[in-house]
């Protein structure tokens, strides 16, 4: 038995056997997960356009009147921002014009905005003009357009539970795609026969997969780090090997709260520190001026203001077209002395090339070139996608035969018992780290095996009645 199965033959036997079992796995992912890598495809297209759109759509909020003109302080534009917001309270973040032509944006928080959602009043920073008034969201504070597009193509607008639907798409691209070159090559030393009829759109099909194999690999890697289940697995490594995105901290320390009683105190303003958080709009000009001091150059920085009495200002760079500019400060809301900091250029590698992907994966790295490389690839997966459904309708008199060597269960039954457990421990390990795609592999083998299941009972009848 032993030379047997380690022969000539059976090792071709065993080899054909799983290229047969890759062969249906892909057809599997593109008939079933296919609509929801179009969607992922088309919605990434229209997402990659917004930029100039944006542009065009909110030209009045992101401009000024009267660019030439001599800036007015912060603190005076962030009072015509609360005038006009109606709230007097200090802003959850402020992010200067960051060119003379632009306006400054100040932000609100409130309990009728959503997560990470705030309210942005857009004033002219020479004429104290309100430029505009909207709700901005996330840690990149896009505009509603983008937001509207982005939370499309992560989860349909239908929250937590809309955001399978792409971590399925980012699961399974990466495993089709190998999947798709593997047998490409297969095909390309002759080891397997294309049916007449359908081969000029599979070569076509295979090549354009190979040509945009970068692509498609770099849209699921990334697409992962952003989903739900698979991505906290990715964040719980990352921690693991201490390949975390650094950030300051703003909570002070004893050492700080000592220097800021004192400074306090010396300006007879002890108990005010300790008991009012309330931050003045003149203390963002202050912190302005500490923070471009301390090495945060940027035109295009972020200031979030002390939360309590125990926590420092946050001066954060934003700028994440190349070069990268993501430096950032906690500084003492009394002294302004910096208290931490964390410069993009001592980051760990992995944390750079995390920072990288994204604003790749986003299309704000290297501008419009970025963006027609997104476009282009995301257009390449749709068309894959489109001509894998046509090769499946035309192949359809072709797999009438209902036989069970066609299904996932049968090819694997056949298969040796090593490659067989091989395959059941990689199936495991993948499962368990990405969860979506182990929880959709289940019911791709329920399905396979219920159709293994009928293919078998209609060959004991179709033997019994001969």
């Amino acid at each position: 038995m032993a030379l047997s199965s380690s022969s000539p033959a059976e090792r071709r036997r065993t080899q054909q056997l799983l290229i047969a079992l890759i062969t249906r796995l892909h057809f599997y992912v593109g008939l079933f997960v296919g609509p929801f890598l179009l969607v992922a495809a088309l919605s990434g297209i229209a997402y990659a356009l917004t930029p100039q759109l944006e542009d065009w759509l909110y030209h009045d909020a992101l401009t000024t009147e009267n660019p030439s003109g001599t800036p007015q302080p912060l603190a005076r534009q962030i009072e015509a921002a609360q005038r006009a917001a109606g709230s007097f309270l200090s802003p959850a973040a402020v992010r200067p014009a960051p060119e003379p032509s632009t306006t400054t944006r100040v932000m609100f928080a409130g309990e009728q905005y959503g997560p990470s959602e705030n309210r942005a009043v857009f004033v002219d920073p020479v004429t104290l003009a309100i430029r505009g008034d909207m709700t901005v969201y996330g840690t990149s504070g896009v505009l509603p357009l983008r937001t509207a597009l982005d939370q499309f193509h992560r989860g349909l607008l239908l929250g937590d539970v809309g955001r399978i639907y792409s971590e399925l798409a980012a699961s399974w691209l990466w495993l089709a795609v190998l999947g798709g070159v593997f047998l490409w090559w297969q095909r390309r030393r002759g080891r397997q026969a294309v049916a007449r009829g359908s081969q000029r759109m599979r070569q076509r099909h295979a090549t354009l997969g190979v040509v945009a194999v970068i692509g498609l690999l770099f849209f699921s890697a990334t697409g992962l780090t952003w989903s739900q289940w698979a991505g906290g697995n990715i964040a719980q490594l990352r921690h693991a090997w201490g390949w975390g995105t650094p950030s300051v901290s703003t909570e002070l320390t004893a050492s700080s709260h000592d220097m800021a009683d004192a400074h306090a105190e010396h300006h007879g303003a002890t108990m005010a520190r300790m008991t009012s958080p309330a931050v003045a709009p003149q203390d963002f000009d202050r912190a302005y001026r500490a923070a471009r001091a301390a090495g945060i150059d940027a035109g295009r920085i972020e200031m979030i203001p002390p939360v309590d009495a125990n926590h420092a200002w946050q001066i954060r760079e934003v700028d994440r077209s190349w070069p990268t500019q993501v430096d950032q400060v906690a500084l003492d809301p009394n002294s302004m002395a910096v208290t931490d900091r964390a410069d993009f250029a001592d980051y760990p590698l992995a944390a750079k090339l995390t920072r990288w992907g994204i604003d790749l994966h986003m299309g704000i790295l290297f501008g419009l070139p970025n963006q027609l490389a997104l476009i282009a690839f995301a257009s390449a997966l749709a068309t894959l996608v489109c001509w894998g459904y046509v090769m499946w309708w035309r192949r359809r008199p072709l797999q009438a035969d209902k036989s069970g060597a066609q299904t996932l269960t049968a090819i694997f039954r056949r298969l040796p018992w090593r490659p067989r457990m091989a395959v059941a421990l990689v199936t495991v390990a993948l499962g368990y780290a990405l969860p979506v795609m182990g929880a959709s592999l289940a019911l791709f083998v329920a399905i396979d095996w219920a159709r293994w299941r009928l293919a078998e009972a209609a060959s004991v009848t179709h033997i019994a009645e001969t």
